[in-house]
């Protein structure tokens, strides 16, 4: 399980949780100032626990603006990779109807 992350003069950070996955905003702070988003998202528990870290090249003015940031990301990945998983083998996407339709 992931922990609430805290940086000193901010709010403590929960993780989010997305269907298997749980997001959790690292924001690290910059020289002058400013902060870094970073991002985790970790899936499954024990031997089988995936955690991935990505980390962004914008800086921003405040810790929350840099954790919004990173959250948000982790949000669009987790989707695009639920987005993904529900296509078939073969590419056709397929409708909710009596019988399947390939796009």
């Amino acid at each position: 399980m992931i922990q609430p992350i805290s940086v000193s003069a901010t709010k403590p950070l929960s993780p989010l949780s997305l269907g298997k996955y749980r997001i959790a905003a690292c924001p690290r702070p910059l020289p002058g100032g400013r902060f870094a988003a970073q991002v985790s998202i970790a899936s499954g528990s024990g031997s089988a626990s995936t955690d991935r870290v990505m980390r962004f090249h914008d800086d921003f003015p405040t810790h929350a603006a840099a954790a919004h940031y990173a959250v948000a990301q982790g949000i669009d990945w987790v989707n695009a990779t639920l987005s993904a998983r529900s296509l078939p083998v073969d590419g056709c996407a397929v409708l909710q109807t009596a019988r399947p339709i390939c796009i």
